[in-house]
């Protein structure tokens, strides 16, 4: 049958129920509006939770661990007879937690095509003195270029110039939870011990802020040097290596390579964050449950719809298959009509969550706890729009399928007989 006809007929039967068309069109607009909507939001918030943790993660940290030895001295003894050792309160090996030949180490890493960059940093255990109460802390001894450029710290920095911890000497930028303790202003001056009995005076250039305020109470950070000297070690002490790659992806296998060739022990990203990527996997799981579960509502109102149509319709369908149109036009024409309700309903639903994330975008978002953030994080990525579209011309197709081979089967002699 000539499709235009079948276009004509499928045209009338929609303006000849407007009112349940355009409800059926709104409900898939609404669905595709809030699918989009919800998607955007929850990717950009999955986002701006993993930045939080992983704009300050290494792909690879290579640290000094110290554990107790492998071998015992007992061993020698039962190595050739039956007998077995059990041996208790086994105290760890006297090392220090020092990475040795360190600058050798930084220097292959460089030289490593997988390699973006490598961080320094001195980890120092310390107490904040305020008045006669010792505030437990962690101070981070960092090269203020290095961890600037490969992980944004300048971002975090709420107040002062991160590059004071260069420039000024014995110099601190205080996390914004232990400031908060201590009553420090920037240019105040605060008595810091080490864990090692040794006291220094630093003087506070700036406040960091991470987001978490567990982290914001107790770490701060200082140069590199600042920190040696704080410890007493000389300017080759360093406790850890910060290693970006170029692909996140290799990190796991990066890992277990430097550790294996530097004996020393190596974490990668994925293993030191796999609750915050299961976090992130459970929300957009949970977005694309909803989003999808909102299409599937909209699909049963444009089958009910089509139902109604048909049972009111039936005189007309029988008409029409009396005078030459198959069961196969008639499944056209309705088919063609939900098409037209989710196309029409989806394309509207396409400009309405575009607009509804970008309104949500510009909304202000002032908290303490994120300084950093000043609006809502919304993902426009092009995808959640591909599959908005694909989901609901498959629902609405659906929809019309099952009552179009309902109509396509019925028997115009027993219908207009009934009339």
């Amino acid at each position: 049958m000539n499709f235009k006809l079948i276009q004509n007929i499928a045209v009338s039967l929609l303006l000849a129920r407007w009112r349940q068309t355009l409800v059926a069109a709104i409900g898939v607009t609404f669905s595709i509006t809030m699918f989009i909507t919800l998607l955007s939001f929850m990717s950009g918030l999955n986002d701006l939770l993993d930045g939080l943790i992983l704009n300050r993660t290494p792909h690879v940290r290579l640290y000094k661990e110290i554990k107790s030895s492998d071998f015992q001295p007992v061993d020698i003894h039962s190595k050739k007879t039956k007998q077995y050792n059990f041996i208790r309160s086994i105290k760890p090996k006297s090392e220090r937690l020092e990475i040795q030949n360190s600058a050798a180490i930084i220097k292959n890493l460089k030289t490593d095509p997988r390699v973006l960059g490598v961080a320094p940093k001195v980890t120092a255990q310390v107490f904040y003195h305020v008045g006669v109460i010792e505030i437990t802390g962690v101070i981070n001894g960092i090269d203020p270029e290095a961890e600037n450029k490969l992980f944004f710290f300048n971002d975090y920095v709420t107040e002062g110039n991160f590059m004071d911890l260069k420039n000024i000497p014995n110099s601190i930028i205080l996390g914004k939870g232990a400031a908060e303790k201590m009553l420090a202003q920037i240019g105040d001056v605060v008595q810091i011990t080490s864990s090692k009995g040794e006291r220094l005076s630093l003087k506070v250039v700036g406040f960091f802020q991470s987001g978490l305020q567990d982290i914001d109470n107790v770490q701060s950070y200082a140069s590199i040097s600042t920190t040696q000297k704080l410890l007493g070690e000389s300017n080759n002490y360093i406790t850890d290596l910060q290693v970006k790659l170029n692909d996140i992806i290799l990190a796991p296998d990066v890992a277990k390579e430097y550790q294996r060739i530097y004996e020393i022990e190596a974490i990668d990203i994925q293993t030191a964050n796999s609750q915050f990527e299961t976090g992130s996997s459970v929300r957009s799981l949970i977005s694309y449950a909803v989003g999808i579960t909102l299409l599937i509502v909209a699909g049963f109102g444009i089958y009910n719809i089509l139902n109604m149509m048909i049972y009111e319709k039936m005189d007309s369908i029988a008409i029409l298959k009396a005078i030459g149109f198959s069961g196969k036009d008639v499944n056209r024409i309705f088919i063609l009509i939900a098409l037209s309700i989710g196309v029409f309903g989806g394309f509207l639903g396409l400009l309405g969550g575009f607009g509804l994330s970008a309104i949500i975008d510009q909304i202000p978002f002032n908290t303490n706890s994120l300084p950093t953030v000043k609006t809502y994080p919304i993902n426009y990525n092009p995808r959640y729009y591909l599959i908005g579209t694909i989901f609901a011309i498959i629902t609405t197709y659906l929809a019309g399928y099952f009552p179009s081979r309902k109509a396509s089967k019925i028997d115009p002699v027993i219908i207009i007989r009934g009339k």
